[in-house]
């Protein structure tokens, strides 16, 4: 079972660590110590702590995807066929690259993913020759995102 804590759990040096993290999750942790004006140890401690409470995942670099090539970006929603497909149409729908979110949601439709493609030619082959097609997928729809305004993490 996973252990999650409540916001008033975290204390404000926590959230300041996080902070830190989250401008620069490459930082080294004496950095981090230096300018909160904490040990080394306190900080190594904290970001234990906050890993073992699953708050800090593994830290990762975010491709862009522009620069490679990737200059259509698009939501689709799938109905299913039946709602006991969800989890078959998930693992086919994690075996497409172009595929890079997909969360359960709620209403007619039953998951959302977000797609990356090199255009709108691609776009349309990935939809209707790779998600269209797997068992258990009655509908798609499909809005294109001219651009992201912005991305963040959740407040802490």
């Amino acid at each position: 079972m996973k252990k999650y804590i409540r916001d008033n759990q975290l204390d404000a040096m926590d959230k300041r660590i996080i902070n830190e993290l989250i401008r620069d999750a490459r930082l080294p942790f004496v950095q981090i110590a230096d300018k909160l004006k904490i040990s080394n140890s306190m900080v190594h401690q904290r970001v234990k702590k906050l890993r073992e409470l699953l708050i800090l995942g593994s830290p990762t670099y975010r491709i862009e995807p522009e620069p490679l090539g990737y200059e259509t970006c698009a939501f689709t929603q799938i109905k299913l066929e039946d709602s006991k497909a969800m989890y078959s149409v998930v693992d086919a729908l994690e075996g497409i690259p172009e595929v890079v979110e997909c969360a359960n949601i709620a209403g007619r439709f039953a998951i959302m993913i977000k797609i990356y493609a090199k255009n709108n030619a691609h776009l349309r082959d990935v939809i209707y020759e790779k998600i269209q097609s797997i068992a258990g997928v009655e509908e798609t729809n499909t809005v294109v995102a001219f651009e992201t305004n912005f991305l963040r993490n959740v407040a802490v």
